[in-house]
């Protein structure tokens, strides 16, 4: 027998579905259908549209924390900036912004003009070279170097120095900075700029692989630290970083692909940091020693 009790039981659960059915279906579940429906895009775009969320939460953790991750470790501790033919100005902005944020500074920026990697004006970068070399102390050029090693240490005179503090320019930086940009192989935007411990170079178009990883051959010997930076797709198969990694000298220095994202900038700022203490590696997302170097 149907009690009133039972009765009120049965009006009190019918309204309170009709009530629970009004308010899911003005809420979350009224977009199901259409959430199924959004569900039949091509694998293909949602996998993009997921890399694309997963990059803003790298970058915008990045410009959160990066200032607390360098830790001001830069500090009394320049940086020489060498940029190559087709640098994108907003990145060289955003890592030299990036090295002030880690208490560092930048001690000059010297920009390679493209006749110094061209394999046509060889001759031209053999003769100069061996012109400054009769100029300088003995011991600061290795006489017997390939010619884009020789030329990488003349960089090396021109902007950096083993001393981790940095040094004054004195008569020889000046005399290689002046034949240098005579030659028309590097513009020095400072010409009275101070000595580096650290040297980001900063890639551009690509450049014959042999050409650059003889120049920094020669820089790593006369710098406390390189870091080479580079944009994604220099990282990838084929591209400049990719293949300076497969060289000897990959080992001594680190280098960066992603530079034109704010991970990526400071990826290389931490990188940097990393060189003070002689350990180099392979950071970004291409990178074989991981994403970011922590320790």
């Amino acid at each position: 027998m149907i009690t009133y009790r039972h009765h009120i039981a049965s009006l009190v659960a019918v309204f309170l579905a009709l009530a629970v059915g009004v308010v899911l279906g003005g809420g979350p579940l009224s977009e199901l259908g259409r959430e199924e429906a959004g569900a039949t895009a091509p694998a293909s775009e949602q996998e993009l549209a997921a890399a694309s969320r997963a990059a803003a939460f790298g970058d915008d953790f990045a410009a959160k924390s990066a200032a607390t991750l360098y830790a001001g470790r830069l500090r009394d501790h320049p940086t020489a900036v060498l940029t190559m033919p087709g640098v994108d100005e907003d990145d060289v902005a955003a890592l030299t912004a990036q090295v002030a944020a880690a208490g560092g500074t930048v001690a000059g920026r010297y920009d390679v003009r493209e006749s110094l990697l061209d394999p046509g004006e060889r001759s031209l970068v053999d003769s100069l070279g061996s012109q400054l070399m009769t100029q300088l102390p003995k011991g600061s050029i290795d006489l017997e170097a390939p010619t884009y090693v020789r030329a990488g240490q003349l960089l090396g005179v021109a902007a950096a120095t083993t001393a981790e503090a940095g040094a004054p320019a004195d008569a020889d930086t000046t005399a290689v900075r002046e034949s240098l940009a005579a030659g028309e192989l590097l513009t020095t935007v400072d010409d009275g700029a101070a000595k580096a411990p650290l040297v980001l170079v900063v890639l551009g178009d690509e450049v014959d692989p042999d050409i650059l990883s003889g120049l920094l051959s020669g820089l790593v010997k006369t710098s406390a630290g390189v870091v080479v930076a580079g944009d994604g797709d220099t990282g990838r198969p084929g591209g400049s970083l990719a293949l300076l990694r497969s060289e000897p000298v990959g080992e001594e220095l680190a280098s960066v692909d992603g530079a034109d994202t704010a991970l990526g900038q400071a990826t290389v700022v931490l990188a940097l940091i990393r060189q003070l203490a002689g350990t180099g590696g392979a950071f970004g997302a291409s990178g074989a020693e991981g994403a970011v170097p922590l320790a």
